[in-house]
């Protein structure tokens, strides 16, 4: 390969509240070499999730990233060179890495994809977040038709995904966002059968109507007030999926030491409710057939993907400052470099 240097965004600041983009610097270090068992690959698109906050302060199921250390997500790309026994030259891959033109990963961690469609689509829709909506609505919280379904974030990168899932399955669902532009988005078009903007004064009252018979599954990307508010309208024995914790994320360290939503555990033990939290890898032998369904739900038109794509690598600090201020609707990723396809 001809480049030898490699733009990279990294943490310049660990935040201690609100992130801004000053948190965040441009730097331009040597691409490392790449051993026997590495790929290098030309990143394409990177994700910019509501985690990656979460790992500069919380303890997450990723490590902490410190000053000076670069942002690690979700990407996709172009295979440069890797050992014989790997994926090809040119070969369209996906993986963990750091928001940066090119990547040295080990090559047990890259999984290639099939380059159709939008190539975004595999940190989407075909992605992590493909793969938290199904496992968390289908298996984890095992929606059925009889269910009224709560979900929170809902016009987020899974939230859109995960509400559309249940509505497949017949479920009728309740999307939770804080915008009313938003909800008629998620109405309109995804097919929620209602929607509630939580930063609405009448916020409480107005959900305890959309959910007047209880809610059987809450799919939580949020916690914080807006699962205070859910948990007491549940149905018995009622499922919450644990997803996510966006309250949690850009505010400072120790607010992961606040109490959590009043009533623990007596409205747990008196409804029958389970809450349970997961991981997608613990899915992971059967992300091929969960890959196949979603491919094919999306092909037939029943599931729709929404993403927003900023373009330029030294967009991602911004992407993230404004996701994290509700400025987005499904899944964000930065175009790092040109698509071959």
């Amino acid at each position: 390969m001809n480049a030898t240097l490699n733009h990279q965004i990294v943490l310049a600041e660990a935040p201690a509240g609100t992130l801004g983009v000053h948190h965040f610097k441009a730097v331009t270090t040597e691409i490392p070499p790449r051993s026997p068992d590495q790929v290098l690959i030309r990143v394409i698109y990177a994700q910019v999730p509501p985690a990656a906050r979460a790992v500069m302060t919380n303890t997450t199921a990723f490590p902490l990233t410190r000053p000076g250390e670069g942002i690690f997500t979700a990407v996709l790309g172009e295979v440069v060179e890797g050992p014989a026994a790997g994926p090809a030259a040119g070969t369209i891959v996906t993986c963990f890495a750091g928001w940066e033109d090119y990547s040295v990963v080990p090559v047990s961690q890259v999984r290639p994809v099939r380059a159709e469609g939008p190539l975004h689509h595999h940190l989407g829709v075909f992605g992590h977040n493909g793969l938290a909506a199904y496992f968390g609505m289908l298996k984890v919280g095992q929606v059925t038709a009889d269910d009224t379904v709560v979900v929170s974030a809902a016009a987020g990168g899974v939230g859109h995904l995960a509400g559309q899932l249940a509505r497949i399955a017949g479920a009728r669902v309740i999307g939770i966002t804080g915008s009313d532009d938003k909800n008629r988005m998620l109405e309109e078009e995804l097919g929620f059968s209602a929607t509630v903007n939580r930063r609405s004064r009448t916020f409480t009252t107005d959900l305890r109507a959309a959910c007047a018979a209880g809610a059987d599954v809450v799919f939580d990307n949020v916690g914080g007030g807006v699962l205070d508010a859910v948990l007491p309208l549940m149905a018995a024995h009622g499922r919450v999926v644990c997803c996510g914790a966006v309250a949690s994320y850009d505010t400072a360290q120790d607010a992961v030491l606040a109490p959590g939503p009043r009533g623990i555990p007596l409205l747990i033990v008196n409804k029958a409710l389970r809450l349970e939290g997961f991981l997608t890898a613990d899915f992971m032998p059967q992300w091929g057939d969960a890959l196949e369904q979603l491919a094919g739900w999306t092909q037939q038109g029943q599931l729709k993907a929404v993403t927003k794509v900023w373009d330029g690598l030294d967009a991602a600090p911004a992407a993230l400052v404004a996701m994290l201020a509700g400025d987005n609707i499904g899944q964000v990723v930065v175009r790092v470099g040109p698509d071959p396809t």
